[in-house]
């Protein structure tokens, strides 16, 4: 597709979404977001990824190739396994298809908590202290020495994946053993992590139109249901909370949680857009606690609210971050 032909038209977008992930349903939710709020200058082609992993589009299954020949740019509205680890970026790379978000490599780093967690601490970045379980060590012994060696409660989470999904708060050394079990059935890995208490906050970044500079949204404040250890899997999709966006932190943690989105945003080498979660710990300051490389776009979703609050429009996020896509692979 040449750059004479896509002015003579509309841009065919293809939306991908579903996927071979336990975020399947949310991807589902993202993608027809999507699809509903696409700006008119664009043709959209609905592309379902199957759990299975196999492509879709009018019902019929059809082989990525013969997908592709037939769209000018993918918005990648996929989560977790696949869609977020680098392995599609890696095949719409190889096509040399343009899509939103970021790059294989940053994909797989950011999706990898241990990984990403690196780089946050060789960035400055401050984050709580962790230990990284993989199936070598997954034996009773260890998890005995990890548990009486590790700051307790603690936060257990797959080493990947998104949405909270199988993240659970240890307080004795029973549930510290279930939840590692549990994790385990999400991810070929588990990363224990220091529980901090605190307010939580997410706070999103947005590529300016040429892609030199970094624009952080305004934080989001999450107020969990006060039966809620932390904001999991229920209360993203399901429990009622209170999402404050303005948030009612003072200026200075304000801009901090800013700084540190933009920073965390940098440090994963990530591209077009992200959220950042953060927990500001009165006495010890904000921690980040992971970054979100494609954050959902459901109606429930943090990401739509920030653009909202700070006057973007849905149809402007997806034409503006479709433009940064096209930009970037030299179609624009």
């Amino acid at each position: 597709m040449s750059i004479d032909t896509l002015s003579r038209g509309r841009v065919r977008v293809g939306v991908l979404r579903g996927g071979p992930s336990n975020e399947y349903a949310v991807s589902l939710d993202t993608g027809a977001h999507v699809l509903n709020h696409m700006p008119g200058k664009y043709i959209p082609l609905d592309i379902l990824v199957s759990k299975e992993g196999d492509w879709h589009v009018g019902g019929f299954t059809r082989r990525p190739e013969q997908v592709l020949r037939h769209v000018d740019v993918i918005f990648n509205a996929l989560h977790g396994k696949y869609g977020e680890d680098g392995k599609v970026q890696s095949l719409l790379e190889m096509h040399k298809i343009p899509f939103t978000g970021s790059g294989s490599l940053a994909s797989s780093i950011g999706m990898h908590k241990g990984l990403s967690k690196k780089m946050y601490e060789k960035f400055g970045i401050k984050t709580p202290a962790h230990i990284v379980i993989n199936h070598k060590n997954h034996t009773n012994k260890y998890i005995v020495e990890v548990f009486r060696s590790f700051p307790q409660p603690s936060i257990v989470k797959p080493i990947t994946g998104g949405s909270s999904l199988g993240v659970t708060l240890a307080r004795d050394f029973f549930s510290f053993q279930k939840a590692i079990e549990n994790a385990f059935r999400h991810s070929h890995g588990v990363i224990i992590e220091e529980y901090i208490s605190g307010r939580e906050a997410t706070c999103g970044v947005l590529e300016s139109r040429n892609g030199t500079n970094t624009f952080a949204l305004l934080p989001v404040e999450i107020v969990k249901h006060e039966h809620k250890d932390f904001f999991d899997y229920e209360s993203k999709y399901d429990a009622p909370v209170q999402e404050f966006c303005p948030s009612t932190f003072d200026e200075s943690t304000k801009t901090k949680l800013q700084h540190l989105a933009i920073d965390a945003h940098h440090a994963l080498g990530l591209t077009h857009y992200s959220r950042s979660d953060f927990i500001v710990n009165t006495d010890r300051g904000i921690y980040i606690l992971e970054t979100n490389s494609l954050p959902g776009l459901t109606p429930n979703s943090l990401y739509p609210k920030a653009l909202s609050a700070s006057g973007v429009t849905a149809p402007e996020f997806l034409d503006h971050v479709l433009e940064l896509a096209l930009t970037r692979n030299g179609r624009a």
